[in-house]
């Protein structure tokens, strides 16, 4: 793998431009659980962010892993940019990488092993064993992508932003859907974006979904609706893949 690639995803993430670097549009810097976050590049120059879920175990969306293309996982260490290669990576069996285009189910997870323990300064998430938020209750997404649609330079720093959960479909099983709750109509509001997919969405202090797609209006693509995978109907393959590699979740809000 050439370097260059992984030079221009660090120069994508942290703005060889004008101005600070930012993420989720609409939002504002920082957000629950930072700790238990990192970034997720890949060698075509994508973007992504991951949750932390023990020393050994990153849980991202599975688009951001997919198609065989080479990863790192990335982070800074003091000034420092590093970048490690994973042990493995681990599809959900019901990924379909081509859900949107035929109108599929997709369960869009990823668990990556680390070959090495995370260093000490990151901290487990805890996901959500409870039940699924409903319509209006308010959840916190938080990622490392862009904070301005179509600016790449715009990744690279954790923010977060307050929505509230919607049903366009009504009550799902698999999806959690959430917008902006200024209701910013057509106008763009805040939400998910590029390079926010993997990234946790938050209610109260457990990530209950994985940001996994966004749409916005007037033809954008972030803005009014940010969607996720709920993380406790997928508990049972979640457990069992990181059983096999000798790790552990947080859980709480048992049912």
């Amino acid at each position: 793998m050439r370097i260059a690639h992984w030079i221009l995803g660090l120069g994508l993430a942290y703005g060889i431009a004008p101005g600070p670097a930012h993420a989720v549009v609409g939002g504002h810097e920082g957000g629950p659980a930072a700790a238990a976050t990192l970034m997720v590049l890949n060698a075509r120059g994508g973007v992504c962010t991951g949750i932390v879920l023990s020393p050994r175990a990153v849980l991202t969306a599975a688009h951001c892993a997919a198609g065989g293309t080479e990863l790192r996982i990335h982070w800074r260490a003091g000034s420092e940019p590093m970048l490690v290669p994973p042990a493995s990576v681990t599809l959900h069996p019901e990924f379909n990488a081509k859900a949107v285009s035929n109108r599929r189910r997709s369960i869009d997870l990823a668990l990556i092993r680390m070959a090495e323990p995370l260093p000490a300064r990151f901290a487990a998430a805890t996901l959500d064993d409870g039940a699924q938020p409903r319509a209006g209750s308010p959840v916190t997404l938080a990622g490392y992508g862009v904070s301005q649609e179509g600016q790449a330079r715009t990744t690279g720093s954790y923010r977060s932003a307050p929505l509230s959960v919607v049903e366009p479909y009504g009550p799902g099983h698999v999806l959690l859907w959430a917008a902006d709750p200024t209701g910013a109509g057509k106008r763009p509001g805040a939400g998910a974006c590029q390079g926010d997919s993997g990234g946790p969405i938050f209610s109260g202090s457990s990530v209950v979904a994985v940001s996994s797609w966004s749409t916005g209006p007037a033809k954008r693509n972030c803005g009014l609706l940010s969607q996720g995978i709920l993380v406790a109907p997928q508990r049972g393959w979640i457990d069992a893949t990181l059983a096999q590699w000798g790790e552990t979740a947080r859980w709480a809000g048992g049912r």
